[in-house]
């Protein structure tokens, strides 16, 4: 099993895709807008990719937040509300935000499963701040560490409780970041006792079964690689003093805020200590470049991702999609 997570170009597989998917054995796969039509072709791709892999339990991941990052989209799927709405409402009633930010992601968990989705990017854990980039934005917690943990927790647990796992993100923190790493490299001269904020909430849910890095640099920590390619930052932060011993994989590893070739990034981010590198676009030739460059799983990520597909074995509990709406849309109407 390669360390990698592919995309896919469409709404079914090509016959180039699943002789080299075959071939390959990525670790799991990522759907995006191109590849959602309706809940019959999902459920067909989605039922393919297992049947492709072998493993019932194969990872598919999705980017289904709510508000503006949503690859299922009306009229075929609801929109969900912006991550930012718990948020707000947690300012008049806490427990409130609490139990609406865990309905909302128990439903969006069923609305996945129900296509054969299995992982959910989500939730950010990233603590805003006045100058965080817009890519950010409304997709965050809040500004206050121990408000986005309790948020986030009730974010995993929902969608735990739909039978989906939840990932964090982006690690150690993307809430300094002034400009948007699809585009370009942030980087943060914040020194590490001022970064203690921004860890904080991922040290508090050190726990979750997966984690997404940032492509960030930390001069305070190492000033020249980013996060996802720092071995220090994933070794003496993610893992050491966050805790975190989860799934560790890489954001996008086409987004410009790293350079090199495809199958450089991701044997670099692997060499730094990533568990899996997440590579969205489908591009045969940098798929190709990037089996070629990368070993096999080793034992400690394949130990990793059994822990994280166990921690939604049995957890999946009976609920109706409509009454998890209401609750949440009622708790959201007292802010």
């Amino acid at each position: 099993m390669k360390p990698v997570i592919y995309g896919l170009a469409g709404q079914q597989l090509s016959a180039d895709e699943r002789a080299f998917f075959k071939d390959a054995d990525p670790l799991g796969y990522i759907l995006f807008k191109r590849n959602c039509g309706s809940r019959d072709q999902m459920r067909a791709l989605t039922d393919s990719l297992r049947d492709l892999s072998g493993r019932s339990d194969v990872p598919i991941l999705i980017d289904q937040e709510g508000g503006r990052v949503a690859r299922m989209q009306p009229p075929e799927w609801p929109a969900f509300p912006a991550p930012g709405a718990f948020d707000t409402l947690y300012d008049v009633a806490p427990v409130s935000a609490i139990e609406a930010a865990r309905a909302n992601a128990h439903a969006l968990a069923l609305m996945l499963a129900e296509v054969g989705v299995t992982v959910n990017a989500l939730p950010l854990l990233d603590v805003v701040r006045p100058e965080t980039s817009d890519v950010i934005g409304d997709r965050a917690l809040g500004g206050e560490p121990m408000r986005v943990a309790a948020l986030g927790k009730a974010v995993l647990e929902g969608l735990r409780r739909g039978g989906v796992i939840g990932i964090v993100k982006h690690m150690p923190g993307h809430g300094r970041g002034k400009v948007d790493s699809h585009k370009e490299l942030p980087v943060v001269d914040a020194s590490a006792e001022e970064l203690a904020i921004d860890i904080a909430p991922f040290a508090a849910l050190a726990d979750a079964p997966m984690g997404m890095t940032a492509h960030v640099v930390f001069t305070a920590w190492d000033k020249e690689r980013p996060a996802t390619l720092s071995p220090t930052v994933i070794g003496e932060v993610i893992r050491t003093r966050i805790g975190f011993d989860g799934l560790l994989m890489t954001d996008d590893i086409d987004m410009k805020a790293l350079s090199g070739t495809a199958g450089e990034k991701a044997a670099a981010a692997v060499a730094a200590g990533c568990d899996v590198a997440l590579d969205c676009w489908a591009r045969m030739d940098e798929m190709v470049e990037i089996a070629e460059r990368l070993d096999d799983a080793g034992p400690e990520t394949l130990a990793r991702l059994e822990r994280a597909l166990a921690s939604v074995t049995n957890g999946a509990e009976e609920a109706d999609f409509a009454e998890l709406i209401a609750k949440r849309d009622a708790l959201l109407a007292v802010g």
